[in-house]
């Protein structure tokens, strides 16, 4: 296949199909080497296809966009092991069968995360010397974005799993735009002598790695200082980080808000300011950053929040088309076997 080809959970998600569909069409529209597979309920998604279509006068050629039939829905409270069992037929087992199939070349889904993960690995499997996929995004700082994983796919990680974790993240840094990236892990301060036993024993492993430029630990505010490209730590750790971190960007939008309204000269200060905060809101939109990648298996999986407007699923399609494009399980695989050997050991 030369034309990337996603295949869509399009059942999944907190605002239904319709959101997703929207966010189908327009990447479509926007990207016109772009092939999609509409996964789900068949009769819905084709009627909502046509409603969208017809709404905005447009059309798709239906080589670029096909619906896949799948008469079951993983649930956000469906267990992974009920799922794995129980639900044969769901959208995003479909979906990930396609990718396994060769008939896609990567799986987008806003659905329940643990579900996701059971079935990729499943499906999928993991690159040799790899226990488990870490889920990894991209996160605001001064001077631009880092790399963070894991996001809660693993709440117990063993040191073997962070120094995994750090090499993978490392690779997918360098496949995104980031020369040499600085690896580092989050810790409580930055002596040698703090933190937990897991994760000084990462950092011992991750010194002794040749051509990877790691540079010890990091604190929370050095990660948004951008003192660091990668920064890695248990699923527990990186999933509270991630969400405090959007709660507190959403309580200072509100009360910056709040205090442009008290009173006129705040008010005409809030008309001059408008443009600047506009211009910052755009830039650290959770919208444009939408969508963790599945480091670590044989094939492309991006979960999607389950809150994404049509925006951030578009985000996340445009993530999976990047990693396609610079056919990142293929390279994280080839430096891996660089680091470990062939079979997946550490050198």
């Amino acid at each position: 296949m030369s034309a990337p080809v996603i295949a869509i959970d399009a059942m999944g998600g907190d605002f239904g199909p319709r959101c997703i569909v929207q966010a189908g069409l327009a990447c479509l529209l926007k990207h016109p080497s772009l092939h999609l597979a509409l996964v789900g309920q068949a009769s819905l998604l084709k009627t909502l296809v046509a409603e969208e279509l017809a709404a905005a006068r447009l059309s798709v050629d239906s080589v670029r966009l096909r619906i896949v039939p799948a008469t079951e829905v993983v649930g956000m409270d469906d267990k992974p092991t009920q799922v794995l069992r129980g639900k044969p037929d769901s959208s995003m087992r479909v979906a990930l069968q396609l990718v396994r199939d060769s008939q896609a070349h990567a799986c987008v889904s806003a659905g329940n995360t643990g579900a996701l993960m059971a079935l990729s690995r499943l499906l999928l499997g993991t690159l040799a010397g790899i226990d488990r996929p870490a889920m990894i995004t991209a996160v605001p700082t001064d001077s631009g974005h880092c790399h963070l994983l894991d996001l809660g796919a693993n709440v117990d990680c063993t040191a073997e799993h962070l120094y995994q974790f750090a090499l993978m993240g490392a690779v997918a840094a360098e496949a995104l735009g980031t020369v040499n990236p600085r690896v580092a892990l989050l810790n409580i301060g930055v002596e040698e002598i703090k933190g937990c036993q897991q994760v000084k024993q990462a950092a011992v492993l991750l010194q002794q790695v040749e051509g990877l430029n790691y540079i010890g630990f990091i604190e929370g505010h050095g990660l948004y200082r951008g003192e660091a490209d990668v920064v890695v730590c248990d699923g527990f750790v990186g999933n509270v980080l991630l969400k405090s971190s959007e709660g507190l960007a959403e309580m200072i939008g509100r009360r910056i808000e709040t205090l442009f309204r008290q009173g006129l000269l705040a008010r005409l200060a809030g008309l001059l300011a408008a443009p600047l905060l506009r211009g910052l809101q755009g830039e650290m939109a959770p919208a444009k950053l939408n969508g963790a990648s599945f480091l670590g298996l044989q094939g492309i999986v991006i979960k999607s929040h389950g809150g994404a407007s049509v925006e951030g699923l578009q985000s996340a399609i445009e993530r999976a088309m990047q990693e396609i494009h610079e056919n990142l399980p293929g390279r994280v695989r080839g430096r891996l076997e660089q680091l470990m050997g062939p079979e997946g050991h550490r050198s």
